[in-house]
């Protein structure tokens, strides 16, 4: 299967995906990066944010926390110290993650409070962001 590329998603605990697809878009520490079969060899670190892949006509989506990809012409490995998919993130207890790190940035009393609250804080952007485009 030529026209298709492996997209392997794993973290510490376990294989979160691992199937063949049309597309991989992730978000590479430089930018947003796409690959398709056959691409050129690469290594690249990856922040939080959406991880998007397109089989057929489906566009499905997985929050990552960062990490780092590697893409061969036939298949793209994730390494990410955690990942869901959209079905698998608990919109109430995402929201309420989102509330807490909002007040923690206020709250923040030195630059290492302030930049932890923000990290959180977009842990909880990016699986909300997941969550409400599946």
């Amino acid at each position: 299967m030529a026209d298709k590329i492996l997209l392997e998603v794993v973290t510490p605990e376990r294989k979160v995906l691992s199937e063949r697809v049309d597309i991989v878009v992730a978000p590479g520490t430089e930018g947003e990066f796409g690959v398709l079969p056959n691409h050129v060899p690469f290594l690249s670190t990856l922040k939080v944010g959406e991880l998007r892949f397109r089989l057929g006509s489906t566009l499905r989506h997985i929050a990552i926390m960062g990490g780092y990809a590697e893409v061969l012409p036939d298949r793209v490995t994730v390494l990410s110290p955690a990942a869901e998919e959209a079905t698998e993130i608990d919109v109430v207890r995402a929201k309420a993650a989102r509330e807490r790190a909002e007040r923690r940035i206020a709250e923040a009393k030195d630059r290492i409070e302030f930049v932890q609250a923000q990290a959180a804080l977009q842990r909880a952007l990016a699986r909300l962001k997941v969550v409400e485009r599946r």
